[in-house]
């Protein structure tokens, strides 16, 4: 098999299996809470090419998927596991975190493996109510198109902000707008029941703010209010 081949398979298998392994610990679910906090500050602190901090004031749903593996060989695949927080529109409090996995892929000659931090600002709540659901489809069950970037939206960003996510994407130092029609949402099953417990929900924890909150949990919403201000 080809070495970049044989990466593909190794990491295909390595996700998939680790998603149903039995001895997820709590530990390994709270960090993954801390890195993507790590790396909404690192983005957050480009001044101008950070997200528009009012994009993030208007946001209904934030997610964050640190490291996600994008492998190329003629089929292209992006893995990754992150968190998605929903934002209460008359309260304006973000849910506590609740944990997701995902897919995407391209066909075309591609080659090389490479680390994407990924976020997602969903700006209605279409898309949060959909991750309720099996799947979430992006440009299917919710337009998707490439965020803005800078201190503040322009009014040549209007068409752009008419979707229902933007995306955005960090990969070798930078920090661009990303389009991702075709990628798939999940909720974590294992992860959620983990860090949260098997009683609570998805939906609980969106909508109901239930589950556990870490200390990790509070240093997340912490950044997140000082980047919305």
């Amino acid at each position: 098999m080809k070495p970049v081949l044989r990466i593909v398979a190794i990491s295909i298998a390595f996700f998939f299996t680790s998603s149903h392994a039995a001895d997820l610990p709590f530990s390994q679910t709270d960090s993954e809470i801390a890195r993507c906090n790590k790396v909404l500050k690192e983005i957050s602190s480009i001044p101008d090419m950070r997200i528009p901090k009012d994009l993030f004031q208007r946001a209904r749903g934030l997610a964050i998927f640190p490291g996600v593996i994008n492998i190329g060989a003629v089929v292209g695949f992006e893995l990754g596991k992150g968190i998605i927080l929903r934002r209460d529109e008359k309260i304006l409090n973000w849910s506590n975190p609740a944990f997701f996995t995902f897919r995407s892929g391209s066909v075309g000659f591609q080659l090389g493996a490479q680390s994407i931090d990924l976020i997602l600002l969903f700006m209605d709540e279409t898309g949060i109510q959909r991750l309720l659901e099996d799947k979430l489809i992006l440009g299917v069950d919710a337009s998707v198109s490439a965020g803005p970037l800078g201190r503040d939206t322009s009014m040549d960003t209007n068409l752009r902000l008419e979707s229902q996510i933007l995306s955005y994407s960090r990969t070798r130092g930078l920090f661009v707008g990303l389009s991702l029609t075709g990628g798939m949402i999940q909720p974590d099953k294992q992860a959620n029941e983990v860090f949260h417990g098997k009683e609570v929900s998805v939906q609980d924890v969106l909508y109901e703010n239930k589950g556990t909150q870490s200390d990790n949990t509070r240093n997340l919403l912490e950044t997140i209010d000082d980047i919305s201000k």
